[in-house]
């Protein structure tokens, strides 16, 4: 019988074990469970034997068969070379049906090809590429409009509408007793409306891929998909406008907040003056401060964390411009309210350009009519042996109340 043959008869044989185990997962097999299962790994060890005295016989036989000519050796190192080869395509193999099955479920020519040595005892279990279970990838951006603004849930509707308080009527009037004061022409109600607009992306994966690979590749497609959406929608609840998606912050517009937000008081035209940190944060009513927040890019609080008073000393430290809050996350406070950097906050310093932004950011609303969902898409792509993901989103947001914020400018 061929080694081929013997090691396959061997494989059956330790699957018929393994089977007789799989009936008994409590206990060694009892009666004629037990009875047959030693028969097997006996045949199994004297198969053992036959099977490693075969491939001595053969090795024997090679060698001294093996005819010293520059032809001939030329024919042993081309099958040197195709044996090599053959042993890597073996060993991957043989690795990956070990990380599915385990080592116990694992052939005999599989258990020799992952062994770090020729012989067939001794050894142990090597991958073709040494790896870790993890994945190199870029840092998440911070998004925080999500969580600083009112987000609300439309479920019935089209849109959402937000009663609003446009104009409040004029001061009472100082009259007689039966007197009734002036009749108020000036008080004014008008209506924010929220129209989740519809975002998605669309991934495909081969079934290779998903198959073969030891990392789980669905999980990251998702996991970066879900950055993805939130990164989009971030930028849109800073910059958006308001055209088929959201309306930022730092868009001007009588919509959301205008210009009559805007303050340059003590910046240039190219950077942010201390006296201007203020000016900003008083141009907002004191009711806004206790759930007050600033945003900026990096570039932003990096040059205010330079300023310096006449004597070259950092005003963040010596006038108290800002500090580091104690606590979680170690949060920094400028002119006594908590500062968020944001990767999509603008950063070009030059004439009439927002770098910043104060405000509550609860009067900022944002209105969802489909939460993220993912669905898997296997049929539509079967003929290209590939599997999609695909993201849904549909969400709108817009500052409901502009007095609650106010926006650093450049002169």
């Amino acid at each position: 019988m061929k080694i081929v043959e013997l090691q396959e008869k061997r494989a059956r044989l330790v699957t018929e074990a393994r089977a007789i185990l799989d009936r008994n997962p409590d206990s060694m097999p009892e009666g004629d469970d037990r009875g047959q299962y030693d028969k097997i790994t006996e045949e199994i060890t004297g198969l053992g034997d036959r099977i490693q005295a075969e491939e001595r016989q053969l090795e024997t036989e090679t060698r001294l068969n093996k005819v010293e000519s520059p032809k001939a050796a030329k024919r042993d190192n081309a099958a040197v070379e195709t044996d090599a080869d053959k042993a890597k395509v073996e060993k991957r193999a043989a690795f990956k049906r070990y990380i599915t099955v385990g080592e116990s479920r694992l052939m005999e020519h599989e258990r020799r090809a992952l062994q770090m040595d020729a012989d067939t005892a001794g050894g142990f279990l090597v991958a073709p590429q040494e790896f870790v279970n993890s994945l190199i990838a870029f840092v998440k951006d911070n998004v925080w409009m999500r969580k600083l603004a009112n987000v609300t849930t439309v479920t019935q509707a089209e849109s959402l509408g937000i009663p609003s308080l446009d104009a409040d009527p004029a001061d009472a009037d100082w009259t007689a007793e039966i007197a009734t004061g002036q009749e108020d022409t000036t008080m004014k109600f008008g209506k924010r409306e929220l129209r989740p607009h519809p975002v998605a992306k669309l991934i495909k994966v081969s079934q290779k891929l998903l198959r073969a690979s030891a990392m789980d590749p669905e999980g990251i497609v998702i996991d970066r998909l879900g950055y993805k959406f939130a990164v989009t929608a971030e930028k849109a609840y800073l910059l958006g406008t308001g055209n088929q998606q959201p309306l930022g912050v730092f868009t001007a517009t009588a919509d959301g907040i205008s210009t009559n937000r805007d303050v340059n008081t003590g910046n240039t035209a190219t950077a942010i003056g201390a006296d201007n940190l203020f000016e900003v944060k008083f141009k907002t009513k004191q009711q806004y401060w206790e759930r007050g927040a600033w945003i900026f890019h990096r570039d932003a609080l990096k040059n205010l964390m330079k300023l310096k008073d006449t004597n070259g000393q950092y005003l963040w430290v010596t006038a108290g411009l800002g500090q580091r809050g104690l606590g979680a996350g170690m949060q920094d406070v400028l002119v006594n309210s908590p500062v968020y950097l944001s990767e999509y906050a603008p950063n070009t310093f030059t004439t009439g350009k927002y770098v910043g932004i104060f405000g509550d950011f609860s009067r900022y609303w944002i209105a969802d009519s489909l939460s993220l969902q993912f669905q898997r898409l296997v049929e539509l792509y079967a003929a290209t042996a590939q599997v999609g993901f695909i993201g849904r989103l549909e969400t709108d947001g817009m500052p409901v109340l502009e007095e609650a914020f106010a926006r650093v400018t450049l002169a």
